[in-house]
Formats: C-alpha cells, structure tokens, sequence
C-alpha cells in the first residue's frame, strides 16, 4: 500500500491516528447505511415485482375488452366516443427522504370526485365491452403510477447505493491502509531516533564517566 508522504514527527502521528480514528468511524457507519439502503432496495423491489405482474394482467384484461369492443363498433364511433373526456388527472409529485435519498412519491387527484365521469361518452351507441374496457384502464392507472414511483425510487436508491458501496471500498482498501502504513512508519522512525538518541546520551555519559576517572587520578598523582 501507498504511504502519505509526510515528515515523521509526533505532531504528523498524533494527526494520522485522528484521521485514521475518523475514517475507521465514517467507513463503519457508509457500511450499516449501505446495508439498509440495500434492505430499503430489495423491500421495494419485491412490492415492484408483485405489482408488475398485477399491473400487466390488468392491462391485458382490459386490451381484450378494448380488442372485443373494437370488434363490435366501428373505429369512428370509438374514437368519437373518447374525443373529448369529461374527467381530468392530475399528479402531485412530493418527495420522501430515505437514507437521504430523496424518492418521489405520486399522488393522484381526479378533477370530480363522480366515479361516472370516466366515461366521456352516453350509453345509447357504445356497448358493455367498451365500458369494461375503460373500466379496466380507470383501475389499473393507480397501480401504474405506484409501479412507476416503487421503479423510479429502485432506481434512485440502486445508484446511491454504488456510489456508497465505491466510498467504502475507498475507504476499507485505500484510505484506512494508507493511514496505518503511514503510522507504522513514524512510528518505526521515532523509535529509531529514540534508540539513536539514548545510545547517544549513554556514550556522553560514558565519556563523562571517563573524564571524571581521569581527573580523580590526576589529581591523586599531583598530591603524591
């Protein structure tokens, strides 16, 4: 692993273990936020999976009475029939904070509240088919925009969870090893320079030791 290329000094170590101590906290905490947006991510994921399979088995319950209407009035009248429609969908779009992920959520708001007025067309020229069929469709919208808000937030929690899953591995295999080799090193160095420094003070106390000798023997002699 790369070392950080400072001087080895107690001030440089006493920094490196803070930081060492900061990015072992922050590499521990991405961990349990990435394993719960993960949980977050396949909870939704399941919800999504069951209501595809709803969603998909009401639109084609609903494309074949579209296809049985189809077959008994003519295209003009259909179309005539759904020209101008008499209710009105609106889609509030607000927000929902999930491990500061910011996922949408869709509310739906009909511009009457008359279940009726799905049908933009009077009864006398259009038969049952073409009711059930817009039946099916006035059903299945609100699955779809709860299918299209589980999908968008699946997406959005699946990306933030790569880019918390690259701060941990920058973390756990670079940074966080770089810090403890680092700290390995001065602390080799200092200890080094300690020992260096005592065989040091041992010699000059030594010579100390010596020097004192000889001056005693010297000043024996000129007694003598």
């Amino acid at each position: 692993m790369a070392e950080l290329n400072v001087n080895p000094t107690r001030m440089e170590l006493t920094r490196i273990k803070k930081s060492l101590a900061v990015a072992t906290k922050g590499h521990r905490l991405l961990k349990d936020k990435r394993d719960e947006l993960m949980r977050q991510f396949l909870s939704i994921m399941r919800e999504a999976k069951e209501l595809r399979e709803t969603v998909e088995k009401n639109l084609s319950k609903a494309n074949r009475s579209l296809a049985v209407a189809g077959s008994v009035l003519q295209r003009e009248v259909i179309n005539s029939a759904l020209l101008i429609p008499k209710q009105e969908v609106m889609l509030d779009v607000e927000k929902k904070n999930i491990m500061s992920v910011d996922v949408p959520v869709f509310n739906i708001k009909m511009r009457t509240e008359e279940k009726s007025d799905i049908f933009s067309y009077g009864y006398a020229f259009t038969g049952g088919d073409l009711d059930s069929a817009i039946m099916s469709m006035s059903g299945v919208f609100g699955e779809m925009m709860r299918l299209a808000e589980l999908e968008k937030s699946a997406e959005m929690l699946a990306g933030e969870i790569e880019r918390t899953r690259r701060r941990v591995n920058a973390l756990e295999y670079v940074m966080i090893p770089n810090y403890q080799d680092t700290i390995r090193r001065i602390t080799m160095k200092l200890d080094e320079a300690e020992r260096s420094n005592t065989v040091r003070l041992m010699k000059v106390k030594d010579m100390m030791i010596e020097e004192n000798i000889k001056a005693k023997k010297d000043k024996e002699k000129s007694y003598s």
